[in-house]
């Protein structure tokens, strides 16, 4: 394939994600779309859409066996590899215990679950999807528990440390994981009827086509509403004294963790037997390491005595430069033929 070729497919990829983000942002500048209502929609995207989502994806899955369990424990390894690398560069940008919390969460916590998802269905469809929607069952609780981590470190005495059952409970409680394990248990429903009865007697796309309809519907729904509230939530404010602190996020977040990520996923994919990556894994490895900071990292370390004002425009400021890399990011992989758009 051409490099004009490449160029041209990989904005016809990226580029719908892109427009409808900044589609959220104007509609909100003109006042067409309140705060009130990004406030409801981000709330219906997290809380049903995107759980609706991760449960069909699953539920698609062929099986069990199916799964690439290389990927899941790859993506845990290099989460913690950047977890810990992370810190170092946290405590090395600022001496405010404040923000070094927030610029360290800032190294490993990706906006997987929101932008993460919606770009995995683009480049990769659902197929895609399926791999980031068994990955995120593993990564977001651990995003949670390391963020909770990172956030406590630091911060001065009195500030709020939630205790080890409050963070189990909020975990468990996560939408995003209840969608995934309601999947892989009807997924491991209908294999345990293929095992008893050499045939799968009940199924949610047969017997009860008209709620499978229904998730099918709320998942169509999902990425646009996801990436249009994700661009109304852009608010621009000074920079002044947070230069620094803002450029090591920013670098750590959009540069550094997609090359430890998707370089050494290339790399032990392609010159050893250790991992196993295809055409629907690069889409969910870009998904994971090559997003934005989540946007409820800045509320989570607002809520910790983290400088929530750091995180905020960490949110910001990663969120419109990944759009530059995670074309650059396409573009390679698209090259040496990873990924198929």
């Amino acid at each position: 394939m051409s490099v004009s070729n490449i160029l041209f497919t990989a904005v016809n990829a990226v580029a719908p994600v892109i427009l409808t983000i900044l589609l959220g942002y104007f509609l909100k500048a003109k006042g067409f779309l309140s705060k009130e209502f990004l406030k409801v929609g981000n709330k219906l995207v997290f809380n049903v859409c995107l759980p609706c989502m991760l449960f069909v994806n699953v539920y698609d899955i062929a099986g069990f066996s199916a799964i690439n369990w290389d990927i899941v424990i790859f993506c845990i390894i290099v989460l913690l590899l950047i977890f810990g690398l992370g810190m170092f560069s946290a405590v090395a940008a600022t001496r405010v215990p404040e923000r070094r919390g927030v610029i360290w969460q800032c190294t490993f916590r990706s906006n997987f679950a929101i932008i993460g998802l919606s770009l995995a269905s683009a480049l990769g469809g659902d197929g895609a999807v399926a791999v980031a929607a068994i990955v995120s069952s593993f990564t977001v609780p651990l995003f949670n528990i390391l963020a909770v981590i990172a956030l406590s470190v630091f911060v001065e005495n009195g500030a709020k440390k939630p205790s080890v059952g409050s963070m189990l409970k909020n975990i468990v409680k996560n939408p995003l994981i209840i969608g995934v394990a309601c999947g892989l248990a009807c997924l491991g429903i209908r294999e345990a009827q293929n095992a008893l009865f050499g045939e799968v007697v009940f199924a949610l796309n047969k017997q009860t086509l008209f709620l499978y309809k229904t998730l099918n519907n709320l998942k169509a729904i999902t990425t646009p509403l996801a990436l249009m509230v994700l661009g109304g939530q852009f608010e621009f404010s000074a920079v002044k004294g947070l230069m620094k602190e803002i450029v090591t996020g920013t670098v750590w977040r959009i540069v550094i963790a997609p090359l430890l990520g998707i370089g050494g996923a290339i790399l032990l994919s392609t010159h050893t037997d250790l991992l196993h990556c295809g055409v629907n894994e690069y889409p969910a490895l870009i998904a994971m390491f090559g997003s934005p900071v989540a946007v409820s990292s800045a509320v989570m370390a607002g809520n910790m005595g983290g400088d929530e004002q750091l995180a905020t425009q960490l949110v910001v400021w990663t969120s419109i430069f990944s759009i530059f890399t995670i074309f650059a990011e396409v573009c390679i992989l698209m090259a040496l033929g990873l990924i198929v758009v």
